[in-house]
């Protein structure tokens, strides 16, 4: 079948975006779901930092590339062995299709699937290569299994979560990534009890899901550190105690915690920031990062800090979460009114306009924008 697909052929970071238009929107072949896969209509897919670590090249993929790993939308039709969704079904998408069976898997921790990493990393999916060609014949890449800058798109059966059809799309597409991956990362990566205290710097979708998940566990104060004045509003109004600018952050953060926060969240990708977030926590406290730098950054501090001070340094990919598990429960927190996400939610563009989108996303104005890559939001 034939989709209309955001196509990246070359790196770039030449700006803006807008205007350079490194992403081009092209109708791409899509073979039909073979064993253990679905075919999805995509009605709603959020940009998120990842998609442009890809375009700018921080973050190495095989191109071409359809991008969007971040979105929500409709079973169309199951290959032969599905079963976990039916025609019809609204379904989350999950850019970590874990295999179930390994041993990262096998410990409950299946976004470090090492057959899903592998599938990943060579643009293919879960159950076999590629099913995106273009004009020309020539195979197109998937983006983590996902490939949601589309009007449809094939995944494995395990990239896919059922969800409630009454949750709006705009909602539910920021779950599979942004809410996981923060949220998770204070609940399951940091296991955050009430009354701790929390620091989040970075406050992109990302760092505000932490944000919403710190206040979820109950957590006092939560103190979020970004340089946009408009970033620290949002996320006072998702309901941290306190925000600051990075520079007045770290005297702020020991005199409302006594001398250190039991928890900072590193949302940056930057290794100068995950340093200070290990300044900014007390003796014993814990710094988890959840941003993805360079892959050449180095990441330099005080080895002193780690058995003379007990803190510890930890790494999170997707929140350590068990997206079956979590996906749901974090969208009873979102009806109870305790994740708000919709707050982040920045605008609504057509597909045609993801350069657009692009730009604002990378100039620090934007939160999460939803693409409508079929029409099923905008009409």
């Amino acid at each position: 079948m034939k989709t209309r697909a955001a196509i990246l052929r070359s790196v770039s970071a030449a700006r803006p975006y807008s205007a350079t238009r490194p992403v081009e929107v092209e109708e791409l072949e899509l073979g039909a779901p073979r064993e253990g896969e679905v075919l999805v209509r995509v009605a709603a897919a959020s940009l998120c930092h990842s998609d442009l670590s890809v375009v700018n090249g921080d973050r190495v993929r095989p191109l071409p590339m359809a991008l969007g790993h971040e979105a929500v939308g409709v079973v169309r039709e199951t290959g032969p062995g599905v079963s976990r969704v039916r025609p019809g079904d609204h379904v989350a998408m999950v850019f970590v299709p874990s295999c179930g069976f390994c041993a990262d898997c096998a410990a409950g921790r299946p976004a470090l699937c090492a057959q899903a990493a592998a599938s990943n990393g060579s643009g293919g999916l879960l159950h076999g290569p590629s099913l995106l060609t273009d004009a020309s014949g020539a195979p197109v890449h998937h983006q983590l299994g996902v490939s949601a800058f589309s009007e449809y798109a094939v995944l494995a059966q395990e990239s896919v979560v059922p969800i409630p059809k009454d949750i709006p799309f705009t909602v539910a597409s920021m779950f599979g990534c942004a809410v996981l991956t923060g949220a998770g990362a204070v609940i399951n990566t940091a296991a955050l009890r009430p009354g701790q205290s929390a620091v989040v710097y970075g406050l992109g979708g990302v760092g505000l899901s932490a944000v919403l998940g710190a206040c979820a566990a109950g957590a006092y104060p939560v103190i979020a550190v970004d340089p946009v004045p408009e970033k620290r509003e949002l996320a006072l109004q998702l309901g941290a105690t306190h925000a600051y600018d990075p520079d007045e952050a770290i005297e702020a953060v020991r005199e409302l915690t006594d001398g250190g926060a039991e928890l900072a969240v590193e949302a940056v990708g930057s290794p100068r920031v995950m340093a200070q977030c290990l300044t900014a926590v007390a003796r014993g406290g814990k710094v988890v990062s959840v941003g993805l730098p360079a892959p050449d950054r180095v990441l330099e501090v005080p080895a002193l800090a780690f058995a003379g001070e007990g803190k510890s340094l930890l790494g999170s990919y997707m929140g350590d979460a068990v997206p079956r598990r979590d996906i749901p429960r974090f969208l009873d927190l979102w009806r109870a009114g305790l994740m708000p996400v919709e707050r982040m939610h920045t605008g609504t563009l057509p597909l045609d306009d993801i350069n657009t989108a692009l730009e604002e996303l990378t100039s620090g104005r934007a939160i999460r924008q939803v693409i409508d890559t079929s029409g099923m939001l905008m009409g």
